[in-house]
């Protein structure tokens, strides 16, 4: 265990609270610091230091700091300009949340002004990041970046997580491991909100398959089809297969009808991003663009052009 800390988390939800833990299993110990004294009482419970205040998670910190922020991407910005005002020039701030990597742009900017590191960190694993491990992908100046390596291989899944790519072979590269220095400042975050418009469009057509399979059973009674197993055998062997196929299985077992889920899917921004990528750089994204689309029109938010179709029918037809 090393004998002085130097790493501080701002913001202990569900993946904040897991990566301490997770460093913490690798001798990383931590100073924590949440707006809601209850996280941050339950991870000192668990041995870490708290701090009540940016101010005093700052003053706990040996130099040269690292603090890993959080928190909702609305409040990020904010937090990262009030840690400024405490930090030093050699300290180092990780945006580890789903920021937008122009903002990134803007953060390093201003904290280089005064002479602190930046690094966005696009963090996929979720609540299992803690067992399994997280895929990092990150923005940042290269030697910061590898001054930070402990840290990045400890929350990575590690070279065995996964069989090893066909044709690849010698020392494990760090993506092998998990991680990747992606580019400069913003470019971490533009990978992982590239991932998150993938995932939207994966999520997608896993569940527009499955919806005609529970809707086939109204055409022919004969094929009344068994969900849950139809999910688990494609998870042996089938080109279809994935985590999120594993976690699709899982759900489906647990509720085969999945009663009491919402039919209202949320959104939370990476896919509004990745799309306005894909305008800027004019690049068709069909895909994408339909799953983010479906999920607004979960939300009733076509209603009133459903209506307007309604009107004009009854208008030209009398339908």
């Amino acid at each position: 265990m090393q004998s002085t800390i130097n790493f501080g988390m701002v913001g202990l939800g569900r993946m904040g609270a897991n990566i301490v833990r997770r460093l913490a299993h690798s001798g990383i110990t931590s100073v924590v610091h949440d707006v809601n004294p209850d996280a941050v009482k339950l991870l000192a419970d668990e041995g870490f230091t708290p701090a009540n205040t940016l101010a005093e998670l700052i003053g706990t910190l040996s130099t040269p700091r690292t603090v890993w922020v959080m928190v909702p991407s609305g409040v990020t910005d904010s937090t990262i300009a009030d840690l400024a005002s405490y930090l030093s020039a050699g300290d180092t701030v990780i945006d580890g949340g789903n920021s937008y990597y122009k903002n990134d742009i803007v953060n390093a900017s201003l904290l280089a002004e005064k002479g602190i590191n930046f690094v966005d960190v696009g963090t996929s694993g979720g609540i299992y990041g803690l067992e399994r491990g997280y895929s990092l992908m990150i923005g940042g100046k290269e030697s910061v970046v590898k001054d930070l390596e402990p840290i990045f291989k400890a929350l990575a899944p590690g070279f065995e997580a996964v069989e090893r790519t066909v044709g690849r072979s010698g020392e494990p590269t760090p993506s092998e491991c998990g991680y990747l220095h992606c580019g400069p400042a913003g470019s971490g975050h533009f990978v992982k909100m590239i991932h998150n418009g993938i995932e939207y469009g994966m999520m997608a057509a896993y569940a527009e398959g499955l919806a005609i399979f529970d809707a086939a059973k109204k055409m022919d009674p004969a094929y009344t089809l068994n969900l849950p197993e139809i999910t688990e055998v494609w998870r042996r062997g089938s080109v279809v297969s994935s985590w999120l196929l594993d976690l699709t299985a899982q759900a489906l077992h647990e509720n085969k009808d999945l009663n009491g889920f919402s039919t209202q899917v949320s959104d939370s921004g990476e896919g509004r991003w990745a799309l306005q990528a894909a305008i800027e750089a004019g690049v068709p994204a069909n895909v994408l663009s339909a799953s983010l689309f479906s999920r607004f029109t979960s939300r009733n938010n076509a209603d009133f052009s459903n209506r307007v179709l309604s009107a004009m029918r009854r208008k030209f037809g009398g339908h």
